[in-house]
């Protein structure tokens, strides 16, 4: 009877354990599913990377329509249909068509307002050394929008008012960190050169190279890079005013290996446009083809349907790049791992490249290969990143959908 009593507590224990094991893993499987989940009208919701999770129609539970032709609902994710794992929201709508790019684009921005670069003592006639900036609240990485009511648009519009300010307090309308406040600028009279001077360094424009993703046809709306433009100095995003995508042939690599980043060269034709650009957001930067622009490469770029992020699993896939001169090329590549419930990153999936021909020919990733499409099972997935400095036959992935949501 001891014996009896004891097998049956040790089962009892073994069965405790084993709930508590799977319930800790139902954790697990809900902080790695999003919130909200977008598929085709016709699709049976599953999620790629974890074929262990069911999914089934939660009861009373009907979402109002989201307008726009996107119907919604809410289903549950259990583990082998038994352990609920998370409630998920379906946004119902048609994936979009594209054509794939993989074409390296010059880019040319002026910002929207100056970004402050670093800031510097001046020596007075006293001989004193002060900073009016710093005294004024003013740090590196800020955006001066206005100065004293005249929007900037430029470096040298901003020293022009500060040089024939006469000594008279400037007004800067300062934005940091998406907040807005007023600064008072107090020149001060260089020894130096003579001139007033605010004690900062300013920046008005940035130039570059990138990868065009995928660009739609009927509207030439298009986006590229996958990840924000920022500014070398600061790391701050670059608020756009204006800028231009011009064509640009890559004529060097500079060939990356463990520790060392890689990087493509190329050269801008002259006098000649893509179109505009028009958004620098955390997805990429968006702009819109010329008509003519739209209507070449509609010729010579392939037109894949995109892949909700749930769709995208851990193999095989492909990269499609250009590393010499304006013609891309597809190469082997795999998705390492996905993380299906980031969202307001570039960082979604990482990828290793497998084909020797990229590797031997620059390492694997590069820098200005951001952008660079990623196909897989005849769909766009997603766009390729960043590469990891300590290997670069790897990096990181942004979803095609993120990229599709910034679109509009």
């Amino acid at each position: 009877m001891h014996l009896k009593r004891k097998i049956i507590k040790t089962a009892a224990a073994l069965l405790s354990a084993a709930f508590v094991g799977l319930y800790g893993t139902a954790g697990y499987y809900s902080s790695r599913l999003p919130s909200v989940i977008n598929a085709e009208q016709t699709d049976e919701i599953k999620i790629a990377g974890f074929p262990e999770l069911k999914c089934t129609c939660s009861r009373g539970d009907a979402i109002p329509a989201l307008g726009r032709g996107i119907a919604a609902e809410q289903v549950t994710f259990s583990l082998f249909g038994v352990i609920p794992v998370k409630n998920v929201e379906i946004h119902r709508a048609e994936a979009p068509v594209y054509a794939v790019g993989g074409i390296p684009f010059g880019i040319k921005l002026l910002m929207e307002g100056v970004m402050v670069t670093g800031l510097g003592d001046v020596e007075c006639e006293s001989g004193a050394v002060v900073c009016p900036a710093e005294k004024a609240g003013i740090r590196r990485g800020d955006i001066i929008r206005l100065a004293d009511g005249e929007a900037l648009t430029s470096n040298d519009q901003l020293q022009g008012l500060i040089s024939s300010s006469g000594g008279k307090t400037v007004e800067l309308s300062v934005e940091r960190d998406g907040d807005v406040f007023s600064a008072l600028l107090q020149p001060v009279l260089s020894r130096r050169s003579g001139g007033w001077k605010g004690g900062m360094w300013v920046r008005d424009s940035i130039a570059g190279i990138g990868t065009m993703t995928f660009f739609d046809k009927e509207s030439g709306s298009f986006v590229g890079l996958g990840h924000p433009i920022c500014d070398s100095d600061t790391g701050g995003i670059v608020p756009v005013h204006s800028g231009e995508a011009v064509p640009v042939e890559i004529t060097d690599v500079k060939r990356g290996a463990r520790g060392i980043p890689g990087e493509l060269r190329g050269s801008f034709s002259a006098g000649e446009s893509f179109g505009s650009l028009s958004r620098n957001k955390t997805s990429g930067i968006y702009g819109s083809l010329s008509a003519e622009a739209a209507a070449e490469l509609s010729e010579e770029c392939e037109e894949y349907r995109m892949a909700f992020r749930q769709e995208i699993e851990v193999g095989p896939a492909e990269v499609i790049t250009t590393i010499s001169g304006e013609r891309p090329e597809k190469y082997a590549a795999e998705v390492v791992s996905v993380d299906y419930s980031s969202a307001g990153t570039s960082k979604n999936m990482v990828i290793r490249i497998t084909d020797e021909r990229l590797i031997e020919a620059v390492g694997g990733i590069v820098q200005g290969m951001s952008g660079s499409p990623i196909i897989q099972n005849g769909k766009l997935i997603g766009a390729v990143t960043h590469v990891f400095v300590a290997d670069p036959a790897q990096g990181y992935g942004i979803f095609a959908e993120t990229m599709y949501d910034e679109m509009g």
